[in-house]
C-alpha cells in the first residue's frame, strides 16, 4: 500500500447550519487507537457520506455518533449535539438515540408484524392511543417508500418481507421516533440493485426533512446521493468537502487515488 502523509488534511468548513459536529475525537480499541482527531461539522437536511478503505474508522466513526461504541471502545473527545456534548457520560443515552436514529448494515426487522416492528418501539416510548399509532405507521412507511407494498399485509410478518423491503422497514422503524439525525452503516451493500435504487431514493427524499450520515463502499452511491463526502484513511479523515469536489476535484493525492481506483 501507498504511503501517505497522514498529518496533511483538508477539511472544509460547512456553510450550512450543524446537525452535527465532533471535536478532537479519538476511538480507541484496547490500545489500538482507531480514530485521530476527528474534526467535522455534519450540515443538517443534507447527506453526508463517510468512505474509505476497508479498516479506515468509517464505521467506528459513524457508531461514536450516537454512544454505539460505548461497550466495545473507549471514545474521547467532544461529540456536540444542540450544543450539547453528548459524548459525556452524565448524558442519558436512550434519549440521545431517539434523537440520532441507526440502520445497520443488515435488514434486522424483529420477529413480529410488519405493523407491530413500527408500534413496538412507539408503545415503550409511551404512545399507546390507537389513532395516534396508526398515523405514525402510515407516515413512517410512506417516508421509507414501503407503504403501497405493505398496506394490505400489516400483520404479515416482517420476516416475510424481501431484503430490500426489510431494510425499508428498518428505515420506517428508525423515523417512526421521528429522530432529527439517520445514520446508516452501509444500508444496501447487501441488497440487489434494484433494491439498492429504492433506498437511494428513499434516502434522497428522507434528506428534506433529516440529517443523513452514511457509511457506504461504493463509490458510484456515494456520489449519486451524498451532498457532502469525508475520505478516511487509517482512522484519519483525510478529506472533507463537498461531494462534487471529492469525486472531480479533490485535494489531496490519497483522496484522488482512492476515487480514481489507484489506491492499495
Amino acid at each position: 500500500m501507498k504511503k501517505y502523509n497522514l498529518e496533511e488534511t483538508y477539511i472544509t468548513d460547512i456553510p450550512e447550519k450543524k446537525a452535527l459536529s465532533t471535536k478532537d475525537l479519538q476511538v480507541y480499541y484496547g490500545s489500538e487507537h482507531a480514530i485521530f482527531d476527528a474534526n467535522l461539522n455534519f450540515p443538517r437536511y443534507k447527506i453526508t457520506a463517510l468512505i474509505g478503505a476497508s479498516g479506515s474508522g468509517k464505521s467506528t466513526l459513524l457508531r461514536c455518533l450516537n454512544r454505539m461504541n460505548d461497550k466495545v471502545a473507549r471514545v474521547e473527545g467532544e461529540i456536540s449535539y444542540r450544543d450539547v456534548n453528548i459524548n459525556s457520560p452524565k448524558i442519558n443515552i436512550y434519549e440521545v438515540r431517539k434523537q440520532i436514529g441507526m440502520v445497520f448494515q443488515r435488514p434486522n426487522p424483529f420477529a413480529k408484524s410488519i405493523r407491530e416492528n413500527i408500534t413496538f418501539a412507539l408503545k415503550n416510548a409511551g404512545i399507546t392511543k390507537k389513532s395516534d399509532l396508526e398515523e405514525r405507521l402510515e407516515q413512517s412507511l410512506k417516508g421509507a417508500a414501503l407503504w403501497d407494498e405493505v398496506k394490505d399485509n400489516l400483520n404479515k410478518s416482517a420476516l416475510a418481507l424481501s431484503g430490500g423491503q426489510q431494510q425499508r422497514l428498518c428505515i420506517a422503524r428508525s423515523i417512526a421516533m421521528r429522530p432529527d439525525i439517520l445514520l446508516l452503516d452501509e444500508p444496501a451493500s447487501a441488497l440487489d440493485p434494484i433494491s439498492t435504487s429504492k433506498i437511494e431514493e428513499t434516502l434522497k427524499v428522507l434528506s428534506k426533512d433529516y440529517s443523513i450520515i452514511i457509511v457506504t463502499h461504493n463509490l458510484q452511491q456515494a456520489s449519486r446521493i451524498s451532498d457532502y463526502t469525508a475520505f478516511l484513511h487509517l482512522g484519519h479523515i483525510i478529506e472533507y468537502n463537498s461531494t462534487v469536489n471529492i469525486f472531480t476535484n479533490p485535494q489531496m493525492q490519497a483522496t484522488e487515488d482512492y476515487v480514481s481506483g489507484n489506491f492499495g
